[in-house]
């Protein structure tokens, strides 16, 4: 274990004169897991190529054991008449020439020595290993003798996966895997890679699996690495501390150098003193500045608010929806009303998407009825709309298509509230990253303020940070969401209702996110439930809904509560409502905040009574 698998030491390297690394330093032991992240455009990605030895450093070395293998996804597959399994098995080169040689030798040593080397590499359980591998990511059996051809690049993006996990390298080099993958494949290979028996380093955003299939995390900022053990949650536990510590020093070293220099100031003119003040300009001098570290600048998200509208807004009622008359999900009886945050669980190729595209009105029910508000507007995000965008034209084009009369400056200030800024307002789509495409296509698809928004997938290209924004901007946003997402930790900071798209048809899932995660990774089809909790009736889940609405309503109330007493407070600190004359004006203030700190308590209360009784509900 104590060896190291890779060695990064004194790493420089620019792209165009831009320095992305400058002598960053780390080690990664010998069969660790580990989580590389960063910023989106800091450099993660053209790591993995160095590492390769796909470009070459300006300055310092990698090191890695001399005959370690290293592996990852570089492309998707080539969509090729083999068949998925086939190509899987292909992937492992060494198994495979192997198998061909031993067809063909005749020299007696030889053969042995094939033989030998297949026993070694347990080449002959390899078809039942590819074939779980790829069940795993979504292939039955019988999907995996079909040619490559017969799917989509998405798809054949996880034979590539597939093949990668198969070959075994001693380095698994793993970038954004989850993006193609659905929450179901996501949840499987987190729990393959926890039991994966050599090195992985995976680039990924997905806190889920940052904390739970790797054991430590390399952080790439400002332009070094830092490696940290432990999952992601307790790195960023202890970069706070960090930060904290930094602060203070930073903080208590401006307080001394202000004391230095008020004294050189004092003395510099003074002869007698003269000496005394040089030794503290060369003090001054010798300081070495600690900078306080920046807050990573804050990406924000602001979806409108749409009107209220009564309930419910969306009611099927028998329905079923297909394609060319066929009906791929059938008995459809749900309603929706404005407050519900729903997230739709469900296999491959049960009909999520489906389903999506009836309440999105993309698709119509072909029996049964949708009754929907007549004022009912809907945003709907999905990935092949980010594709859609018009490459050749910047996002301030797009915006000024769906909103024509409106002023610039206007435009621009939308687009500012979905982070994107004055820079890339006027840059072509087709230069923006995939994070800024996902936002200028979030922000056209909530553009009219809708009631209702479905989410597919919204987080792929996303970095941490932009999704913990677009938590904090759908637990604002005051229209439903439907979301479907292979990111459990946004399914579970966001959902409180969960619906599993099964058996062609949509209803309530009985256990709560882990259950569902437990289930699938055991196989089984229902929740498995402790014996306690058999005793639960289903009123009880309906009961559990309403407690943990409640609970996020009270909360909702107490932090606009808060945002307008710190806006009134910030009212109270002008002097100039001091002056006379304005007592009047200023009473009335007071009286106000006097009435939020009432109002404040009280919706305090009302919330933690609402945690209260959700607590007792659950234990």
């Amino acid at each position: 274990m104590g060896t190291a698998m890779l060695q990064i030491t004194d790493l420089t390297y620019s792209v165009a004169g831009r320095p992305l690394f400058e002598g960053a330093s780390a080690t990664i032991p010998e069969g660790h897991k580990v989580g590389l992240v960063g910023r989106n455009g800091t450099g993660k990605t053209t790591l993995f190529r160095l590492i390769r030895r796909e470009l070459a450093l300006d300055a310092g070395e990698i090191a890695l054991p001399s005959r370690a293998r290293i592996g990852g996804v570089a492309q998707e597959v080539p969509s090729s008449e083999t068949s998925v399994l086939q190509t899987v098995l292909d992937a492992d080169t060494e198994r495979a020439s192997l198998m061909a040689e031993a067809e063909t030798a005749t020299d007696p040593t030889r053969i042995a020595e094939i033989q030998t080397r297949l026993q070694d590499i347990d080449a002959w359980s390899g078809e039942a290993r590819a074939s779980s591998i790829l069940k795993g990511l979504g292939f039955e059996v019988e999907e995996q003798s079909r040619p490559c051809s017969a799917y989509s690049g998405g798809w054949r993006m996880r034979v590539a996966l597939a093949g990668v996990l198969f070959a075994e390298p001693d380095l698994l080099l793993l970038d954004e895997p989850t993006n193609y993958l659905d929450l179901e494949g996501a949840l499987w290979l987190e729990s393959y890679l926890a039991r994966y028996p050599h090195t992985v380093i995976i680039i990924s955003h997905d806190r889920g699996l940052l904390n739970r299939a790797v054991g430590g995390i390399l952080h790439l900022e400002e332009k070094g690495l830092t490696y940290y053990t432990g999952p992601y949650d307790s790195f960023v536990r202890m970069r706070a501390e960090k930060r904290a510590g930094l602060a203070a020093e930073a903080a208590k070293q401006e307080a001394r150098r202000k004391h230095l220099q008020s004294f050189v100031d004092r003395f510099k003119a003074k002869a007698s003193k003269a000496k005394q003040a040089q030794s503290r300009v060369k003090m001054l001098e010798r300081m070495e500045t600690i900078t306080a570290p920046e807050d990573a600048a804050r990406v924000v998200f602001t979806f409108p608010a749409p009107e209220e509208l009564s309930p419910p807004i969306v009611r099927l009622e028998s329905a079923a929806v297909g394609y060319g008359g066929e009906p791929v999900l059938k008995r459809l009886n749900v309603r929706i009303d404005q407050d519900d945050r729903i997230a739709l669980l469900g296999r491959n190729g049960e009909g999520k998407s489906t389903f999506s595209k009836l309440l999105a009105d993309k698709l119509q029910a072909c029996e049964g009825s949708k009754i929907a508000s007549g004022k009912l507007r809907i945003g709907y995000f999905a990935q092949h709309q980010v594709d859609e965008l018009h490459v050749d034209e910047t996002p301030l084009d797009h915006i000024r298509r769906e909103r024509p009369d409106d002023a610039p400056p206007k435009l621009r200030a939308r687009l500012a509230s979905f982070g994107l800024g004055v820079d890339q307002a006027d840059t072509l789509v087709g230069k923006l990253s995939g994070g800024q495409k996902a936002r200028l296509s979030l922000l056209l698809a909530t553009l009219d303020a809708p009631h209702m928004l479905i989410l597919d997938e919204p987080t792929n290209h996303l970095d941490i940070e932009s999704r913990e924004a677009l938590v904090e901007a759908l637990t604002a946003y005051t229209g439903a969401v439907v979301l479907v997402s292979h990111d459990m930790h946004l399914l579970s900071l966001v959902a409180d209702r969960l619906w599993l798209v099964k058996g062609g048809t949509v209803g309530p899932y009985d256990g709560d996110l882990e259950q569902y995660r437990k289930m699938l990774l055991q196989g089984e089809e229902r929740p498995a439930k402790a014996g306690k909790e058999k005793k639960k009736a289903p009123a009880g889940r309906d009961r559990m809904l309403e407690l943990r609405s409640e609970a996020r309503k009270a909360e909702a109330r107490v932090k606009k509560i808060d945002e307008m007493r710190d806006k009134l407070a910030k009212k109270l600190a002008d002097p100039a409502l001091y002056e006379n004359g304005r007592a009047n004006e200023l009473e009335t203030w007071n009286k106000k905040y006097a009435e939020l700190m009432e109002a404040a308590d009280r919706a305090e209360a009302i919330w933690m009574n609402a945690m209260e009784t959700l607590e007792k509900a659950e234990a």
